[in-house]
This record gives C-alpha cells, sequence and structure tokens, in this order.
C-alpha cells in the first residue's frame, strides 16, 4: 500500500490508511484468537516469502543504499529473520501453552493460572537501515501471539518498502497482514492510530513524539531507540583482538547500525596502539573501500552530510581527526565514507552527544575502570554496551554496575542475535523489548485467570460480619 503525504491537516488518517486499519480491527473481532496451526502457517508464509525472494530483496536493499553487498544483507537481515521464524515455530505451542501458578494457602482449593492472549491489531514501524529484519524480526512475534499488524515502512527504503509490500500483499489477506509506504506525514497518521499495540524502532528524537501520539489512545508501545554504546577495553584485553572485533561491529553496514559500538573507552597508556590496531583491522578486511561492494555507503545524502558535519566540528575545536584508507582512493562525489578515528574529542561536540550511526569511532582515554564506568553512567544508558577483557572480576564489574539495553562480552552485536534473549532499551534507548519468547510475550496481553471452586471458605468473610470474622481475620493477619 502506497500512501502519499497530503496537505491536509497533520495527522489526519488518509482514506487508505484508515480502512485498512479498519478491516483488520474487524477481523480481530470476528476471530479474536488464531489457533496454532494458523499461526503456524503464517510463519511458514514469511519463511517462503523471504526463502522466495531473497535475492529481489538484496537488491532492493542495495539500490535503497546506493551500493550495500547482498552478502552483508543476507547475513545481517536474511539470516536473523529466517532463524526467528523458525525459533518461533519450534517454540509456538509451548509459549501458547497456559501455565499453572501457585495459589495463595488462604485460597486452596481455589486454582490460579496464566493465559496468553492476542492484543488484536499492531503496528510495526520500520526504519530504513535494516529494512527487512526490523519490518519481520517484530512481524514474527506479532503473528505468533495471534495478532493482525500494519507495518509502516521507512520512506529512506522506498524500493525495499515497496517490494515488500507486493510481496506481503502477494502472500497474505490485507485483514491479516498488509504494509504500508509513505512519507513524513503517513507516519505521523499511521502512530496515531489506535492500535493494540505499536512497535517502533528508529531514533531517540522521534520516539518521544510516537510516544506522545500513542499516549491520546493509551496505546502500549514498544520503543527500539538508540543512544551511544560504548566499548570499553580492559587492560587485561588483547588491544589487537578488542580492535579487530570493535571494528568489525563498527564498518558493518558502515555503521549504520543502532547498537554499533558508538565510542571506545580505552587505557590512556594504550590509546595510540588502539589506534594503530583499529587501522589496520580495516585495512584488513577493506583492502579497499571507495569501489569495494563488501563496504556500504551512506544511505543518502542528508545522512553524509550530518557525518561530515560531525568531523569538520571536531577538526575545528582541536581534535585530532584520522582518516582510515587504506588505499588512498577519493571519496569526493562517492555515496560512501571512509572510516575515521576521533581522538581528544570535547564534550560539547555533536558526535559526543548524539548517536553517529556512521563510520566514525571517538576513542575516550581513561585512566582506571572506576572513570570508565563513572563516563558511561553519567550519560543517557545506551541500547548496548561492549566489554573487552580478560579479567573476570572487571567484566563482572562493568555489568553489575552500568546499565544497558544488552551487553556482549569480547565480541560486538552479537546478543542481538540470541533468539532466547531479549532484545530491548532502557529510558533514552527505548522501553519494552521483543525477540523469541519476549517478543511473544510484548505482543500478548497476560491474563490472569483464577477458578474458583464450588466449595470453599470464602462466605465466611462475608458480611454480616462478627465475632467469627474477626477471629479469622487476626489469623489471617497474625
Amino acid at each position: 500500500m502506497n500512501l502519499k503525504d497530503s496537505t491536509a491537516a497533520p495527522n489526519a488518517i488518509p482514506a487508505a490508511l484508515a480502512l485498512a486499519f479498519e478491516r483488520q480491527r474487524r477481523a480481530r473481532d470476528a476471530g479474536p484468537a488464531p489457533s496454532r496451526s494458523e499461526r503456524a502457517a503464517a510463519l511458514d508464509a514469511l519463511e517462503a516469502l523471504l526463502r522466495d525472494n531473497t535475492r529481489a530483496l538484496c537488491d532492493a536493499v542495495d539500490r535503497d543504499f546506493q551500493g550495500r553487498a547482498p552478502q552483508e544483507t543476507r547475513l545481517l537481515e536474511i539470516f536473523p529473520a529466517l532463524e526467528s521464524i523458525r525459533h518461533a515455530r519450534r517454540n509456538l505451542a509451548r509459549w501458547m501453552k497456559p501455565q499453572r501458578r501457585p495459589t495463595n494457602f488462604w485460597f486452596l482449593p481455589g486454582r490460579s493460572r496464566v493465559v496468553f492472549q492476542p492484543l488484536g491489531v499492531a503496528g510495526i514501524v520500520v526504519p530504513w537501515n535494516y529494512p527487512i529484519y526490523l519490518a519481520l524480526g517484530p512481524l514474527v512475534g506479532a503473528v505468533a501471539a495471534g495478532n493482525r499488524a500494519l507495518v509502516k515502512m521507512s520512506e529512506a527504503a522506498p524500493a525495499t518498502g515497496e517490494l515488500l509490500a507486493t510481496l506481503v500483499a502477494g502472500a497474505f489477506a490485507p485483514e491479516s497482514i498488509a504494509v504500508v509506504n509513505g512519507g513524513p506525514e503517513v507516519a505521523r497518521a499511521f502512530v496515531s492510530l489506535p492500535f493494540d499495540h505499536l512497535l517502533f524502532t528508529g531514533s531517540t528524537a522521534v520516539g518521544r513524539e510516537v510516544m506522545r501520539a500513542a499516549a491520546a489512545h493509551l496505546t502500549p508501545v514498544t520503543l527500539e531507540l538508540g543512544g551511544k554504546s560504548p566499548a570499553i577495553v580492559g587492560r587485561a584485553s588483547g588491544i589487537a583482538e578488542a580492535a579487530e572485533r570493535i571494528a568489525f561491529g563498527k564498518c558493518l553496514n558502515a555503521g549504520q547500525t543502532c547498537i554499533a559500538p558508538d565510542y571506545a573507552l580505552v587505557p590512556e597508556e594504550r590509546v595510540e596502539d588502539f589506534g594503530r590496531a583499529v587501522a589496520a583491522a580495516i585495512a584488513r578486511l577493506y583492502p579497499r573501500l571507495a569501489d569495494n561492494r563488501d563496504y556500504s555507503a551512506i544511505v543518502n545524502e542528508r545522512h553524509r552530510a550530518r557525518l561530515r558535519a560531525y568531523l569538520d566540528e571536531a577538526r575545528a575545536q582541536g581534535a585530532r581527526v584520522e582518516e582510515i584508507n587504506p588505499a588512498g582512493e577519493d571519496f569526493s562525489g562517492s555515496a560512501k565514507m571512509a572510516p575515521h578515528l576521533v581522538f581528544g574529542a570535547g564534550d560539547s561536540l555533536a558526535l559526543m552527544r548524539e548517536e553517529i550511526f556512521g563510520p566514525i569511532l571517538p576513542v575516550v582515554a581513561y585512566r582506571t575502570l572506576d572513570e570508565a564506568i563513572a563516563y558511561v553512567n553519567a550519560r543517557a544508558r545506551p541500547l548496548a554496551l561492549y566489554v573487552f577483557d580478560h579479567d573476570r572480576a572487571s567484566i563482572e564489574r562493568v555489568i553489575a554496575e552500568t546499565v544497558s539495553g544488552g551487553v556482549t562480552v569480547n565480541e560486538t552485536i552479537l546478543h542481538i542475535a540470541q533468539d532466547e534473549l531479549p532484545f530491548g532499551g532502557v529510558g533514552p534507548s527505548g522501553m519494552g523489548e521483543y525477540h523469541g519468547r519476549a517478543g511473544f510475550e510484548a505482543f500478548s496481553k497476560r491474563k490472569a485467570i483464577f477458578y474458583q471452586p464450588r466449595l470453599n471458605a470464602l462466605k465466611l468473610f462475608r458480611p454480616p460480619y462478627g465475632e467469627r470474622f474477626e477471629r479469622l481475620l487476626r489469623l489471617l493477619t497474625r
């Protein structure tokens, strides 16, 4: 479904979007709890859609980015989406099974349990950086939980959005799943709909607007935002090993990843060694950059200009900026940007205040682990944190004394790929979580149910109150 922005009042709902939503809401009311076989069939259809159209999807992402390797799309989007589908299908019966809960002693022989009920119609707002995985990943949770879903794709990835809309329309009835395309006005109208649950992935600033719009209907939200995810390099780490893994995490999709290491905290006496090791690692990974299909482009000129402005400001304020350009290529007029290291960046710089979302890595020196932990804790809580160390006590200190959405130890990115681990931010980096069972539960109502048997003692506590009531109450509260 492709909708154009209009000159209508802000947040006015386009007729086609309103119709799509009402169609799903009517279907929800007519069939509020799809069976396990129906949900499994929908998951099968999602898997077939991915497998049968992998090449076309990779080509669409490549066009949107003006250059992204199909291998990277297959690794970072197709593979994890397929894994999440397979994981949900394997565990669906267990997730749907009602859970027995203990009943308080005084209410026996009553019984308690929790059942998982579909919320109804889910809205999913997808960013441009991983448009396949960040559409289908949340969709798997919504479908497994038995919901209908409208998926709003990013206008910054139009080829992928149009292709996915066509593929979904061919595989699913519109009252089950539908894909919506359109610009900012359509997005604002989308998040203003009275969904039963809304999941948004994107920037913190836009996340605030989404939450404000959802509040009008008291729509529950899951916000997957971002922030400045630190990589702490410990003194007991191998500098070359840490540098290579941080470089890899930073250069995937040219740093356009919500959990990319945003900056590195490095012991002050090892900063120069670390910088050289990062440069050497990038040269091994990408001997050439501008004409290398393995290295992604920056998605559009607006974001390229934003990243150039970060570097210009850093230079103007006296920071040392080093371009990593192994083949000495000319990037003028290119959609790509060479990786950069920034040393001595002050806290007032934009690249130290805002999520970088590109191939720029500030390196911050620290003297003690206490100082590194304090540096992280003085800032907004990040979506991810990475710690590189071979001293177990130091690792556990970092984990225990910082708060972040998730942690990977001695690597980057990989906690997001574990289906049994919930994924989500905290505070400015998000709220709520999904993936695996957490995704199923995010799109479910955990309904508490108490079964009262025919024979029970509750009548002893009903009026008229008297001495017997007082004796019983003293027994309960003794």
